[in-house]
């Protein structure tokens, strides 16, 4: 059997993608039933983020893997197969246990070096147990992955690399701020109360949030945060819980709101927005306009027009005046989803209402240019041009033409044409409500970005300033700690292919011995007791040192690449049953998944003391 991974994540699938493509607790359930039924797969788990879906298995055939664990993907992620296939990736054997390694060390987050996907690869190991999808080599490689990880964190300073979501996502709000400045007595309103909410909460809370609001569709969960929160001796946050139908009057006196439910829909609209910074500003919300945001013509949700006060109050562009322009403009100017900054401002206009004014604009502004340019040249090189003018354009701008050839004769290049003259942004007010969503899908309407007074930063935002954070020294010695680990491991796995043919071999000869024993018995029936024991003793012990130096030989050789050949050498020249191997093969899984699920509630129960 071969380890296999399939998915997509923030590095192969834009946003649309990701929100689109999630998964459910139940869904994560049915996947891996399904998986384990599929016919190339024995093990299965399933690694669910906000910003990824992967999909790991044992498998026995590649192709065969590879097109059944993507079309699971497909049918529970709600994403048609077609649309998903060119952002998924593939994974195989060494290089899928080096994609794991990296992930579980924050190396492939969309913040470098976060810690939060240690938990969540926890979850996923847990969960994978819990259903009993997850077998011997599941259960060592998302161990093996979670020591990977804390030691890359304790051995290095990946930690000063990156930061968590959160702590990025603030910096992005603060523009440059020290967050803990920032966020003096500001307050806070967090939508949610899982994993990525509660970390949120305590850190608004530990950078000095005077007020903290958790709004929560299951009320318990948010007084539970906002008692561990009001309870804590880090912070003297005030904090209080509300239900998920108050946040439209908490986010009327919120300075900033932090969402990451498990919602499939949006939880906040444009409108609920707008509506809430009402009066708090004393520019219109909606640029442009003297009213709340609203539909446009074509009923676009949260889609805002922009009104002609703005337009009147922009400086002329280059274009120069409107005479004989062939179209209205003031009336295109005025239909839905006409906008004012840079090339969109012909977004109303219909195919052949642009041609004819891109016709128009070339016409004026080339002619009125070449006037412009022409260079003195030599009498040959006029009188060329102007033969070149008549042959291209018979029947008229001759002349036009002529000063653009004579230009070119004279410099070598026609002259380029002059970009247009950017439009002059409209200053925004300071905002008096910044939002962050964490959430995969989102949870805030992305129309939210054209209020007047918001600034919103999500995940797309959060992928984009990623992109550019520089890598640090600590990066490049994560790098090696994962080679150095994924070696280790390959090393581990091979070895461990042979135990179970050693185990075998040596089953065998304790069953030849016992037996000759037993016929040494028959043959000598005076044997007193410390005769036959010593004599027992020492037929062992013989067989023990025949046994040992190949034993111990093949382990190392099999640990190596392409060791796992010698399994099969022994078998053969052993004669070993096959299902003799097969079986102690069977007993070591059972008994190392019943291990690893003790050691993981073990630490699961340390940690919540730990935590009381």
């Amino acid at each position: 059997m071969s380890l296999l991974v399939v998915g997509l994540s923030h590095r192969s699938a834009p946003v649309s993608v990701l929100e689109r493509a999630t998964l459910s607790a139940d869904a994560q359930v049915k996947l891996l039933q399904d998986t384990l039924a599929a016919e190339p797969s024995e093990e299965a788990a399933v690694l669910a983020t906000c910003n990824r879906i992967e999909l790991y298995a044992d498998v026995d055939k590649f192709h065969a893997g590879v097109a059944e664990l993507s079309t699971l993907l497909a049918q529970h992620s709600g994403v048609g197969l077609d649309e998903l296939t060119p952002y998924l990736y593939v994974h195989y054997e060494d290089r899928a246990v080096h994609h794991l390694f990296s992930v579980a060390c924050g190396l492939d987050s969309m913040v470098v070096g976060e810690g939060q996907i240690l938990g969540q690869i926890k979850d996923a190991l847990a969960t994978g147990q819990e259903l009993h999808t997850a077998g011997r080599l599941l259960n060592d490689l998302f161990q093996q992955a979670l020591r990977v990880g804390k030691r890359a964190h304790s051995e290095t300073g990946i930690d000063r690399a990156g930061q968590s979501l959160v702590t990025f996502g603030l910096e992005q709000l603060a523009s440059g701020a020290p967050v803990d400045a920032w966020l003096q007595g500001k307050r806070a309103l967090v939508l949610g109360a899982g994993s990525m909410s509660s970390l949120a909460a305590a850190t608004l809370a530990r950078a000095g949030v005077a007020e903290l609001v958790v709004a929560n569709r299951t009320l318990d969960r948010a007084e539970r945060l906002a008692q561990i929160l009001t309870d804590s001796d880090e912070t003297d946050v005030l904090a209080r819980a509300v239900p998920i139908n108050s946040v439209p009057f908490e986010l009327t006196r919120a300075d900033i709101a932090v969402s990451c439910t498990g919602a499939t829909g949006l939880v906040l609209s444009a409108e609920s927005v707008a509506a809430a910074i009402e009066g708090r500003t004393t520019e219109p919300v909606v640029p442009g306009a003297d009213a709340g945001p609203r539909r446009s013509a074509a009923g676009d949700s949260g889609r805002t027009t922009v009104s002609g006060a703005v337009r009147d109050a922009l400086p002329p562009t280059s274009v120069g005046t409107d005479e004989g322009c062939p179209l209205d403009l003031s009336a295109v100017q005025t239909t839905a989803g006409f906008s004012v900054q840079g090339e969109a401002a012909v977004a109303g206009m219909g195919a052949a209402e642009l041609e004819q004014h891109a016709a128009w604009v070339d016409k004026g502004d080339v002619a009125g240019r070449a006037q412009r340019t022409v260079v003195a040249g030599s009498g040959a090189a006029q009188d060329s041009a102007a033969g070149f003018a008549e042959l291209l354009d018979p029947e008229g701008d001759a002349d036009a033409i002529a000063a653009l050839a004579a230009a070119a004769a004279t410099v070598g290049r026609v002259p380029e044409r002059r970009r247009p003259e950017p439009v002059a942004e409209i200053p925004r007010p300071a905002p008096v409500l910044s939002l962050l969503d964490l959430a995969m899908p989102r949870d805030i309407d992305a129309a939210v970005h054209r209020l007047l007074g918001v600034r919103l930063v999500d995940i797309e935002w959060l992928a984009d300033a990623s992109a550019d954070a520089p890598m640090a020294a600590d990066v490049d010695q994560v790098k090696r700690i994962v080679s150095e680990e994924v070696a280790a491991f390959g090393a581990a796995l091979r070895a461990a292919h042979i135990t179970p043919t050693v185990v075998a071999l040596r089953t065998m000869a304790a069953d030849v011995v016992a037996n000759e024993i037993a016929r040494l018995d028959g043959r000598l029936p005076g044997l007193d007791e410390k005769q036959r024991g010593e004599i027992t003793q020492t037929v062992r012990r013989v067989v023990d040192k025949l046994l040992h130096a190949p034993t111990v030989r093949v382990k190392q050789l099999a640990a190596e690449p392409g060791g796992a050949g010698y399994a099969d050498a022994l078998r053969t020249l052993f004669d070993l049953d096959p299902e003799t191997v097969a079986s102690v093969s069977r007993a070591e899984e059972s008994d190392s998944s019943t291990e690893n699920a003790q050691h993981i509630e073990n630490t699961e129960n340390a940690e919540n003391r730990g935590r009381a």
